[in-house]
């Protein structure tokens, strides 16, 4: 019998049993008592020792917090008021920082959407689980942690809001591969949830409903999907959409119109964002829940800009990480910890009373939350780049935007990036047709680019390997790799690469031969 029952038919059966045990010789038969004394004495013992570990079990299922997953779709860090952006006026995750912890090295384990949430949802690598395809179902031989949740932790587990992304294309978006994927039964998410929200809701009705059959006294964990800020950038908050002339645009972009105009709609979806979690923590609050729920607010990946979603450098992995745990964990922490999205299952097991099973690679850093100096934290972080969809004509110009095979590793100081289709055009992923990307372009070919620009952007072909120096390089403009001053750092971080791709049987040559 699953864990996940046992709240509703194990407790109370125990409960009574030992119960009938104990009254039934309590109120019972007297004469027989005195006849059988000792017999009768170990059973009432046995009655109330039943009981008891009974009753300790509800305690224990009581004590358990519950868990509220925010991920917001393509959302780079620092691309929130908490993180020191003052372009974006986000008052309510910036309070969620402000009671909780804020996480600044927090890195998705891929730069799209489905290996991104693969590394969340079974503590690996996409390329360990055989997620590298975009459109792939989560495996069923995959233990992953709503599964574990279920049966060892006794949690009802459950997902809404936008989709998933890890059961595959709807059958009316990819009718051929839905179809493929529904007639040999290889979607598995209704398997390992108790509630798969399949009607699109707003955020906050999302949470109403899946409260509304989760049963009373017993721990939950929700996972709610947020549409933004993806792109299309077509929403706004309250404040309206931001004065694009007034933006600070990153370093890794060039001040163009048209970047400003993508970033100030950008922006505007993440104010939009702010809202929709305004609203759900309320919805929190009114139902008395908030005291004991942990709230979790990440970003999945990257922003849909050039230099960030579909590539490994920082702008497409590094995600805002905001994690509040009324009771343990001080508010208002920072943390430079590298902590990467293998890391969120282990630590979400251990928030709920489960080991993590050893297949998994990431590291638990509830240590970390409850601010213990015994924390032992990661020397690297690992990303992987694969397929991300069909992003404009892909035949007979494939681009970055959607096939690009590469990997990455990252220190506190240096990233290698290690290209093994270094051929492919660069292209931005989603964000190819907008104003950013088309004035580069044009750019480029007035001969009116800047040329760290056309370095970064239109190199052709791409250097197999990228080596950069984070704290004088932030932007990643500056590739070391054939730099002889850092040749040992380029070694090391490629016999750490080697490690990681060997052991995760990824299918792609490595670094070191």
């Amino acid at each position: 019998m699953k864990t996940s029952s046992l709240k509703g038919i194990l407790i109370p059966r125990c409960l009574r049993r030992g119960a009938l045990l104990y009254f039934s010789l309590v109120m019972g038969n007297f004469k027989s008592f005195k006849r059988e004394g000792v017999e009768q004495m170990k059973h009432m013992k046995m009655g109330l020792w039943v009981i008891f570990i009974c009753l300790s079990l509800n305690t224990a299922w009581a004590a358990k917090p519950n868990i509220l997953f925010l991920l917001s779709d393509d959302h780079s860090a620092p691309f929130l008021g908490a993180y020191g952006n003052e372009d974006v006026r986000t008052p309510n995750l910036d309070e969620l920082a402000s009671e909780g912890i804020r996480f600044d090295r927090m890195f998705a384990t891929s730069p799209s959407c489905v290996p991104a949430r693969v590394g969340l949802m079974t503590g690996r690598s996409p390329i360990a689980v055989r997620m590298g395809r975009f459109t792939s179902p989560l495996p069923a031989d995959i233990v992953a942690l709503p599964d574990l949740l279920r049966e060892r932790g006794g949690y009802f587990v459950g997902v809404g809001g936008r989709e998933y992304h890890l059961d595959g294309p709807p059958t009316s978006s990819a009718p051929e591969v839905g179809g493929i994927l529904d007639q040999y039964n290889l979607r598995t998410f209704d398997d390992r949830m108790d509630y798969v929200q399949r009607a699109r809701l707003g955020p906050s009705a999302s949470l109403a409903a899946f409260l509304d059959v989760a049963p009373t006294g017993k721990p939950w964990f929700f996972w709610l999907n947020f549409d933004s800020p993806h792109h299309p950038w077509n929403q706004m908050g309250l404040l309206g959409m931001p004065d694009a002339s007034k933006l600070t645009v990153p370093g890794y972009l060039p001040n163009f119109p048209g970047v400003r105009e993508d970033l100030a709609k950008y922006i505007a979806e993440i104010e939009y964002l702010d809202v929709a979690i305004r609203d759900v923590l309320a919805l929190l609050s009114q139902r008395g829940l908030s005291k004991n729920t942990v709230v979790v607010f990440m970003g999945d990946n990257g922003m849909a800009f050039p230099h960030g979603k579909g590539t490994l450098y920082d702008p497409g992995v590094n995600v805002p990480l905001l994690v509040r745990w009324p009771g343990v964990i001080f508010p208002g922490r920072v943390t430079k910890e590298l902590v990467s999205g293998e890391d969120f299952a282990p630590t979400m097991l251990e928030i709920a009373g489960v080991n993590p099973p050893e297949e998994m690679t990431g590291v638990s850093f509830l240590k970390l939350l409850k601010g213990n100096p015994a924390f032992n934290g990661r020397r690297y972080v690992f990303s992987s780049r694969t397929t991300h969809g069909g992003d404009g004509n892909m035949s007979p110009n494939i681009s970055t935007a959607n096939f690009d095979l590469a990997r990455a590793v990252r220190s506190a100081n240096y990233k290698l990036i290690y290209n093994t289709t270094p051929h492919q055009p660069v292209a931005p992923p989603d964000s190819y047709l907008e104003p950013s990307w088309v004035e580069m372009k044009s750019a480029f070919a007035a001969g009116a680019l800047q040329s760290k620009f056309v370095k970064a952007y239109f190199t052709k072909p791409r250097p197999t390997y990228e080596l950069y120096k984070l704290d004088t390089d932030p932007n990643e403009l500056t590739n070391l790799s054939g730099n002889p001053q850092y040749a040992q750092i380029l070694l090391g971080l490629k016999k750490a690469l080697t490690e990681k791709m060997v052991l995760d049987w990824d299918y792609l040559p490595t670094p070191l031969k």
